[in-house]
């Protein structure tokens, strides 16, 4: 049996972990513990300023730009609140249209404004081509008939450098329960 290192993503911040499985990846594949930064820290540095244009973007209500940030594959998945109660209260929109179709909806209900907590903006590289993003911040949204009051939000970005531009991948937005 062969051991393949996989990474695992946890919610409250990125954990990096081992866990052996089966299968036919080269060592090149590996991706090991022993290096703590797969990605340069001006690569970091990169992805930090994607998602500054991401929250500048999306403060504007510019969809187009941040549809252009997405990865332009049926992949490519947003996780928002929903509107439409047979997708349940949050739901993934998979694939540009979907995406773009998501964005427009929010800013066309009105209020979004994004305020994250910068001095807990996490960038960590997962390989050469992907790094995640971890942000908490405060999110006003009238979208859903939500109360348009900033509340707490998580959003974790999955990036992926297509083409040496950072796209993003997925993007998850959590509302954070009350204690």
């Amino acid at each position: 049996m062969r051991k393949v290192y996989v990474t695992a993503a946890a919610l409250a911040g990125t954990l990096m972990c081992a866990v052996p499985t089966q299968g036919a990846e080269t060592d090149a594949a590996r991706v090991s513990l022993n290096s703590a930064h797969p990605l340069p820290d001006a690569s970091l540095e990169d992805v930090k300023d994607r998602f500054r244009q991401l929250t500048t973007a999306a403060n504007r209500h510019d969809a187009q730009a941040i549809e252009q940030m997405f990865w332009d594959s049926p992949s490519a998945l947003l996780v928002a609140k929903s509107v439409d109660a047979a997708e349940g209260n949050w739901a993934g929109f998979w694939g540009p249209v979907a995406v773009a179709r998501k964005l427009q909806g929010i800013y066309a209900a009105g209020t979004l404004t994004l305020y994250p907590d910068w001095a807990k903006v996490r960038v960590v590289g997962i390989s050469s081509t992907v790094a995640q993003s971890y942000a908490p911040m405060k999110i006003a949204v009238s979208y859903g008939g939500q109360d348009p009051s900033p509340r707490p939000f998580i959003m974790i970005i999955e990036w992926l450098n297509v083409d040496s531009q950072w796209r993003i991948a997925s993007e998850i937005i959590l509302p954070v329960p009350s204690p």
